[in-house]
């Protein structure tokens, strides 16, 4: 795992300047504190380096940027890459038989030989996280590619003729010669859902590349292009209806036990996050059957019992023998956390499961472990939220049928909804809002604000210049994406495909990636490997939800392996007493929701100060909903505030 940045004057006079070179890579250092380095062309038009932690091969045979001969005894394709290829090992040897020959143990050659034999199709024989930056000077082609799920970030801008990159945006903002910009189509896109969609980010001219794809500047021409997609996949591997219930259990088994191993490979310390729900339950224990004896677990609670997993998280560890490290964490924390929030949090993200995270990879750090596994990704390939039944539910039983009402009959509900303005009504207008302008059901999971709350929440002036309906129009991409590779797929489908598409890495994955980056821990997700989406993507909804059950195939496939009460326990989420240290008699709440007014994104003119008033002085702080929202504020003024000084 390391930091990765660069900079190419592909289409200026410029040259690269070392120093700027290495304060760029240098704000990564968290990400790689073991080792640095810098590669610099001949002709001073490209630069690349790189922030090492080192996990695999912890000799200088690992240094990057690493140089490999092309076809002739100079150095002439380098490399700065971020991530773990898990068959790496299996890659090598079918190198090695076609002729290569390898000078470290590591994964970064490998990808160096994988191009040179594979070329831009290298891509589609790893199977792992990363992102990368290839240049090839006997070409001067620079390649660069983003894993397939996108759990590793590449960003990436544009800008007089000068092409910068980074695994963190910092990267680029600390050149000098980056002008800086807010993005305020990315802003609108986050007060949305929460985290800005590839390709956009916060900033503008910084993008990051989207999840499998990779882009090549050759010739002073950006061309990108998708090499993998997901359904596209599951179709070509198994087709409709091809395979029985057992053998989705069967296979489920063999691809999670062969996954999780293969993401053992390290030659540093590694544990488990275990929060003692089935997804870090799982991982915990087949990590210890792989090892022969119990893996190191990591749990983090609060001194609210409501909101603690500690009686699951000491059960499995119990059931494990595993030795479990516990930290307890306050408002205290979170005061600090925030101080430290939107340093780490520039690609912005509103998820506050980033506070415990953080402090979770903090914990394992102290504890000497460098590498660990993690649950995200489960619950959206094996359906594992009731809300995904729910929204399945609604289309197929009421949402087709009442699409079929002429237009004006469902405008003039609307007209009469309009009546009901108390903010309880919010939740119901906006799916009839929905309804009317003939949109589908379900956004995504992580829903801040929903355009109807947007047209109160921001000021007419934004609205001109930013059109609320531009966040749908991500939303119906996706959509329209699964419906042409996969005419017959079913709501839950399409569901589970914005899903991967969108959240997952752009959120989920995100806050993983930056929470755990932020104390040089390298985080593996072992419930993504592609292989076990392509092959979820392909089964039923009957299946995934048989007998109304969330994660029905996973249940079944770790029967045997898990107690049964944690199997069938009640779904928690990695949550935080947020609700108890925002509402209005907290000792804390006062100086939180006090960001927000502090702000001087109030300059700008884009939110409305005299709603935000209203929602902080209501009484609604139970509701979850409500005080994800004001969290999604508070972020926001925090992160504003830190980057535009």
């Amino acid at each position: 795992m390391c930091g990765i940045n660069g900079l190419y004057h592909f289409n200026n006079s410029k040259t690269i300047k070392e120093a700027e070179l290495v304060k760029m890579r240098d704000t990564l250092i968290h990400r790689g504190p073991d080792d640095a380095g810098i590669y610099i062309s001949s002709d001073k038009k490209i630069g690349l380096g790189t922030r090492r932690l080192k996990i695999i091969d912890l000799t200088a045979a690992g240094h990057m940027p690493m140089g490999i001969c092309s076809h002739n005894s100079k150095l002439s394709v380098w490399i700065t890459y971020n991530g773990e290829i898990y068959n790496f090992q299996e890659l090598r040897r079918d190198l090695e038989k076609r002729g290569h020959k390898f000078k470290s143990r590591t994964d970064t050659e490998v990808i160096l030989k994988s191009y040179l034999e594979w070329g831009f199709n290298c891509v589609n024989k790893f199977n792992g996280m990363f992102a990368f930056a290839i240049w090839d000077e006997n070409k001067k082609i620079l390649f660069a590619a983003r894993d397939h799920l996108g759990i590793k970030p590449f960003y990436y801008a544009v800008q007089d003729g000068a092409f910068y990159f980074g695994s963190e945006i910092k990267a680029i903002l600390a050149h000098p010669d980056f002008k800086k910009e807010l993005n305020e189509e990315g802003l609108s896109y986050y007060l949305t859902f929460s985290s800005v969609p590839a390709p956009f980010t916060m900033f503008k001219d910084i993008k990051k590349l989207p999840a499998a794809h990779y882009m090549i500047i050759k010739n002073g021409i950006i061309e990108e292009k998708e090499y993998w997609n997901p359904v596209s996949e599951s179709l070509l591997s198994y087709g409709v209806d091809s395979l029985t219930e057992n053998d989705y259990i069967e296979q489920v088994k063999s691809l999670l036990r062969n996954s999780i191993k293969k993401q053992m490979v390290s030659d540093v310390p590694f544990g488990c996050f275990l929060s003692g729900g089935i997804d870090s339950s799982t991982n915990a224990a087949l990590m210890s059957e792989t090892l022969g004896h119990p893996v190191e677990t990591f749990s983090i609670g609060s001194h609210f019992e409501e909101y603690n997993e500690f009686q699951y998280s000491r059960k499995m560890a119990e059931f494990l023998g595993a030795k479990n490290h516990e930290i307890v964490i306050d408002e205290n924390d979170l005061r600090h956390f925030l101080t430290k929030f939107a340093y780490h949090a520039d690609d912005l993200n509103g998820d506050y499961v980033c506070f415990p995270m953080f402090y979770l990879a903090q914990l394992t750090r102290q504890k000497g472990v460098t590498v660990v596994q993690i649950g995200e990704g489960a619950d959206e390939i094996f359906a594992g939220y009731g809300t995904y039944l729910t929204a399945f539910k609604l289309y197929q039983k009421w949402w087709r049928k009442l699409r079929r009402f002429p237009g004006p009959i469902r405008r003039g509900v609307w007209e009469i909804n309009k009546l009901f303005t108390a903010p309880k009504f919010d939740f119901y207008k906006e799916y009839l809002r929905r309804l009317v302008f003939n949109q589908e059901p379900f956004w995504g999971l992580a829903i801040a604000f929903s355009d109807y709350q947007k047209e109160k929440l921001v000021t007419p002036e934004f609205k001109k210049k930013i059109p609320l309906s531009l966040s749908y129009s991500i939303v119906k991409n996706y959509y329209d994406e699964v419906t042409s590779i996969d005419p017959q797929a079913d709501f839950l489908k399409k569901i589970t495909y914005l899903e991967i598409k969108h959240r997952l890495p752009e959120l989920l994955l995100a806050r993983a990636d930056k929470m755990t980056m932020a104390h040089s821990i390298e985080g593996r997700v072992p419930f993504l490997d592609r292989n076990l989406v392509e092959l979820m993507l392909a089964a039923p909804t009957d299946l995934k939800f048989k007998n109304n059950e969330p994660k029905y195939i996973l249940k079944k496939s770790v029967e045997g392996i898990l107690p049964p009460e944690i199997i069938r326990r009640p779904k928690q989420g990695f949550s935080t007493p947020m609700n108890e240290w925002l509402k209005l008699s907290s000792p804390v709440s006062k100086e939180i929701l006090g960001y927000i007014s502090k702000s001087r994104i109030k300059e700008r003119n884009i939110l409305n100060y005299e709603y935000i008033e209203k929602m902080i002085a209501s009484d609604r702080y139970q509701d979850n909903a409500h005080i994800f929202r004001l969290w999604n504020l508070i972020t926001l003024s925090l992160w504003y505030d830190y980057w535009f000084k």
